[in-house]
């Protein structure tokens, strides 16, 4: 049963791994395209709101949440690294360190699905206040991109989804092997007390 176990674990804190990356990538995309599309359209960077496209100082808006969600995914990044550091993917036996990994691990997640959704929501309803007849002369006119995409503000919720997934099944993974330690400590005192 340890062996299922064993394998389990090895397998979630990779996933922690690749999940927490792929909240750095989604951090470092997030504003591809609002760069691309509404960045020329600010023509005073002394004053935001001389624009060619009103509703174009969302991509303004959204710098210091972009600042927060990378450093946030950055130490998403850490904190899974601290469950190989500590050996969860390996450990037979959990001690403190490997609870208190999976749990920093479990509530920065949470933190960061919560800060961010919030946030994101609230962006992706400024986006759409863009006046996007201006946005398409603007682009025709300078060769810039036009989207009315909200691709990334809507894949927010397969990311966040996925890492809040990992957190459970580590939470589970931790609440099993607390059950094997016991079954197997009480197969242990058992083997002590027939051999007296």
């Amino acid at each position: 049963m340890y062996k299922k176990q064993l394998t389990v674990q090895r397998v979630l804190c990779l996933a922690a791994i690749v999940v927490s990356v792929v909240l750095f990538l989604y951090s470092l995309g997030i504003m591809t395209d609002l760069y691309d599309a509404l960045y020329d359209t600010m023509r005073n960077p002394n004053d935001l709101y001389q624009t060619d496209v009103p509703g174009s100082i969302v991509y303004y808006n959204m710098q210091a949440f972009n600042q927060y969600f990378l450093i946030y995914s950055i130490g998403l990044i850490l904190l899974a690294c601290l469950l190989f550091v500590t050996n969860t993917h390996s450990r037979r036996k959990y001690y403190i360190g490997n609870y208190i990994s999976i749990g920093l691990f479990a509530a920065a997640s949470v933190y960061i699905t919560i800060f961010g959704h919030s946030y994101i929501e609230i962006f992706k309803a400024q986006f759409l206040q863009v006046d996007f007849a201006a946005l398409k002369e603007h682009a025709e006119m300078w060769g810039t991109l036009y989207t009315e995409s909200t691709f990334w503000f809507d894949i927010h919720y397969a990311v966040f989804g996925l890492m809040l997934l990992v957190s459970v099944l580590l939470i589970a993974n931790a609440v099993w092997k607390v059950r094997l330690m016991k079954e197997e400590a009480k197969l242990i005192e058992e083997g002590r007390r027939a051999a007296v």
